[in-house]
């Protein structure tokens, strides 16, 4: 009788024991399995479903190659794909061409006004690509463009001196935006390196030119290289350039194509299994590119603390600074006041005259279209509540990584980064694959396109979170918790007010990139969910430049707001506050 007894007691007091477990638990400890289902529907699924639908019938679901031997089967789709990685490779060197001498200037030359150099930086950075390509189509568009009028006034060619409609267009369109990364990874590189091995070589009668080749670029080489990495990712996986540019001139691109899928006729499957090549070149040049990075054999080998002095290079400096003017005047300046003379005409084609001067173009974007309201309440809404969920799921994970209080924390912060290997065209394709569809059906609602803008700018808001949690002491928040209160409560008072200019950056390097988004946007949009960058998207193919220019300049004023307001509150080096 007593053996028939003992094994529901030891069964009652191990089950007591798992709920006193249990009740002992702090909420906290309860968010990080929440915080692994987040994630799962956040990066997992969109992509499982992505790769999964790839393989699958369209109608029944059952498992086919097909939609693989359509997306490769033709010439066209298989041309898209070298053009895409021509581009790419055309767009990192023109960048190299525009960057390098500018780092080199910043970081090793006594150039004058360096701050043009970073202004001209700084703008590019600001100028969303698509609109560098609408006021690069009012200055150089074939038919209207005052640069194209002007040299047919001057010589009676018919021929334009020169078509954005083109690929070279493309190329140099995406290379002014794209060029800020290789300037930084370059003058990251070049501040690093001691001059004294530089002014050794002078000393013994080498030209600066020479020791600049033979000497600095080797060392740096490395840190270009990833750069050119980047660019190169940047350039294949971009949207608006080519779809604004490429579309009229019959310039087929990966990018493009895969819009041309989610036309007429529907072609989700082939979309998917068209969109691998992207996820797959995007992975492997990364990993290429962290290994660059890491290498230690591009060092110099000193006794001292690397000494880094200004190189004196004579009536050079101002070739320097007039290069610096060129590249930021075609960056930011000619389609910065293009686009701000352009919003303010009647008609773009009647020229710059008083007769031509108004404020209907404001008047009608601001008061008069709901279209364009709803799409600016819209854009703004939706990257602000992605700022916010992105940052708070990265706040949770960095805190329990830098922490370390779970075994699978690491797994944790390898799904935030994730997305940074994932094209946003092709995360917004599996988004489409996965919670578009019944029985979810969230195409078209606001709810798709603010979780994808999370899951987008994840990695962001990660890289700037952890880089917060590390700098602070956890030894603060054992005190409060020796002295009696829970974790939530060290959170509440000690995290969380040593974190409010981390928060501040975080949530700015979210919500200003994700005003502009349009590469993830496009495919996840409905009648009631448009954004800016879509509306300017559709009404650039209907050719009202006025409007276009007139929306652009307010995304233009309200960035220059937000990065002024972080550069005051967090510091001139917030928009760098990421570990990617």
């Amino acid at each position: 009788m007593t053996d028939n007894v003992t094994p529901y007691v030891g069964s009652a007091a191990g089950n007591r024991g798992y709920m006193r477990r249990f009740l002992n638990l702090e909420p906290i400890n309860l968010l990080w399995a929440l915080l692994f289902l987040v994630l799962i529907v956040l990066v997992v699924g969109p992509i499982g479903f992505l790769i999964k639908v790839s393989f699958q019938e369209g109608g029944n679901g059952s498992f086919t190659l097909d939609n693989y031997l359509e997306a490769y089967g033709r010439w066209r789709y298989l041309q898209a794909l070298i053009n895409s990685c021509l581009l790419g490779a055309c767009t990192a060197l023109l960048c190299v061409i525009f960057a390098v001498p500018m780092a080199w200037a910043v970081s090793r030359t006594n150039m004058p006004a360096k701050w043009f150099a970073w202004a001209s930086v700084l703008g590019a950075f600001i100028l969303p690509p698509y609109l560098t390509s609408i006021g690069w189509i009012l200055i150089a568009g074939p038919n209207s463009g005052w640069l194209n009028e002007g040299w047919r006034w001057l010589t009676g060619a018919e021929t334009p001196l020169f078509n954005i409609y083109s690929f070279f267009g493309i190329v140099l369109m995406i290379a002014l935006n794209a060029f800020p990364f290789i300037f930084l990874f370059t003058k990251a590189g070049l501040d690093m390196i001691s001059t004294e091995m530089e002014e050794a070589a002078a000393i013994l009668g080498s030209p600066t030119w020479y020791t600049s080749l033979k000497i600095t670029l080797p060392l740096v080489w490395p840190s270009i290289l990833g750069g050119i990495i980047i660019v190169f990712l940047e350039s294949i996986a971009l949207f608006g350039v080519p779809a604004i540019l490429g579309i009229p001139a019959r310039i087929n691109l990966v990018t493009t194509q895969l819009f041309q899928f989610f036309g007429y006729p529907f072609k989700m499957e082939v979309a998917a299994a068209y969109a691998m090549p992207l996820l797959l070149i995007t992975i492997s040049l990364i990993w290429v590119q962290r290994l660059l990075l890491n290498r230690k054999g591009f060092v110099t080998q000193t006794g001292k603390g690397g000494e880094r002095r200004e190189l004196d290079i004579g009536k050079w400096k101002w070739v320097l600074l007039a290069w610096c003017g060129f590249v930021g005047a075609l960056a930011m300046y000619l389609p910065g006041y293009t686009m701000v003379v352009a919003s303010f005409s009647e008609a773009w084609g009647k020229g710059m005259s008083a007769s031509n001067l108004t404020l209907a173009n404001y008047y009608d974007v601001l008061f008069v279209s709901r279209l364009t309201q709803e799409a600016i309440v819209n854009s703004f809404y939706f990257a602000g509540v992605a700022a916010c969920g992105a940052l708070t799921i990265a706040l949770c994970v960095a805190y329990v990584v830098t922490r370390k209080l779970v075994p699978f924390a690491n797994v944790l912060a390898f799904l935030c980064m994730a997305p940074f290997v994932i094209p946003g065209i092709v995360l917004a394709i599996g988004f489409y694959a996965a919670y578009a569809p019944p029985p979810l059906g969230l195409y078209g609602t606001s709810a798709i396109i603010i979780v994808a803008f999370i899951a987008r700018f994840l990695p962001i808001s990660y890289g700037t979170a952890a880089a917060g949690m590390r700098s602070i002491n956890p030894e603060m928040e054992e005190a409060v918790r020796v002295l009696g209160g829970g974790r939530l409560t060290a959170i509440r008072y000690v995290v969380a007010p040593l974190l409010k200019k981390t928060l501040f950056a975080g949530f700015l390097l979210v919500f200003i990139p994700a005003t502009r988004e349009l590469s993830a946007a496009i495919f996840l949009v409905g009648p009631s969910s448009r954004v800016m960058s879509v509306l300017i998207f559709d009404m650039t193919e209907e050719g009202r430049f006025e409007a276009v220019a007139a929306i652009g300049c307010i995304i233009l004023v309200t960035t220059t707001f937000f990065v002024w307001l972080g550069f005051k509150l967090v510091g001139r080096d917030f928009m760098m506050r990421t570990n990617h």
